[in-house]
């Protein structure tokens, strides 16, 4: 999860969807919450890679193994509570500084549905842990709301089966498994199951908060949606059509991808012409990509967020 706080001054690396918007906002990259020289004045990421929104308990109850390194989302709202000490005299200040503030909750989620389709779950029994997903997602929005936070984004899931990764480690025979953009459908489809299970959780929410705190704005960032537009558009966004699906750094097979030999590492090469990549390595987006996916989300979240820079 991921604070930003409104600029009280003037106002890299920039692969990450946040540092789009960041950037949009007129605001700083921001700094990783546990940097030790981190500069928190105007926003502070918390969030880790390859994170879950259930404990790990969840998992581990399921014969899931999920990394040692993984901080869930429970663990980042502590840090986030942590942080709120140190920033505020006050609970009362900790609120009003959180009015002024825009909330980004993930994105989180996919992880948890990675860990287990790549421990050989079926789509079918993975669509039962949905529930267990959105609820801890829901949680957090709960919480920071109490905490004092007036707008909060949630995003959704990517279509994840447009990615070399998935494309490469779950290949199927048969061209029907595939739609017109060359992405696997099915676990497309669990991908919108998600979100619509998502978004009706925050319908429920917004009615629950309507009654209870009126000036609580809560959106949904169509992250499917963005990266679907991108891959639509993509030859006259400037990238290669014949690369759409294919890792820029990455070896082997048809997506250029080897979940062997992983970008990084050595006789692994890099392609020219990045800025014709939508993916970087397989299970990232490129730089460029992001940039026009936040393109698509944020003219819509800041007129529903109500947002005064």
């Amino acid at each position: 999860m991921t604070s930003f706080h409104r600029p009280t001054g003037r106002c890299s690396n920039g692969l990450l969807m946040i540092d789009s918007i960041s950037r949009a906002l007129n605001l700083p990259l921001l700094d990783p919450y546990l940097k030790r020289t981190g500069v928190f004045n105007q926003g502070v990421d918390f969030a880790v890679a390859g994170s879950i929104a259930p404990d790990t308990s969840f998992f581990q109850a399921r014969n899931i193994p999920v990394p040692i390194s993984n901080t869930p989302l429970g663990a980042q709202m502590q840090w986030f509570k942590n942080h709120l000490k140190y920033v505020g005299r006050s609970p009362s200040d900790c609120a009003a500084r959180l009015q002024r503030s825009l909330i980004m909750m993930g994105e989180i989620g996919g992880n948890d549905y990675n860990h287990t389709f790549f421990n050989g779950k079926s789509i079918q029994e993975v669509r039962t842990y949905v529930p267990h997903v959105v609820s801890a997602i829901i949680n957090g929005v709960r919480e920071v709301v109490r905490l004092g936070a007036a707008r909060v984004v949630v995003p959704g899931n990517f279509p994840i089966r447009c990615i070399p990764i998935y494309l490469t480690s779950f290949a199927i025979p048969e061209p029907e498994a595939y739609d017109q953009m060359g992405c696997l459908r099915e676990v497309n489809e669990f991908a919108r199951y998600h979100n619509y299970y998502l978004q009706r959780a925050l319908h429920s929410l917004r009615q629950k908060l309507k009654r209870d705190n009126p000036n609580v704005v809560v959106v949904y960032a169509d992250y499917y949606g963005a990266l679907e537009s991108v891959l639509a558009c993509a030859p006259f966004l400037g990238f290669d059509r014949r690369s759409l699906l294919k890792s820029y750094c990455g070896i082997g097979g048809i997506y250029n991808y080897d979940g062997r030999r992983m970008c990084g590492t050595l006789e692994v090469p890099v392609c020219r012409e990045l800025e014709k990549y939508i993916y970087w390595d397989g299970i990232h987006v490129t730089q460029r990509a992001n940039r026009h996916m936040s393109e698509f989300l944020i003219s819509y979240m800041l007129s529903k967020m109500q947002c005064v820079w």
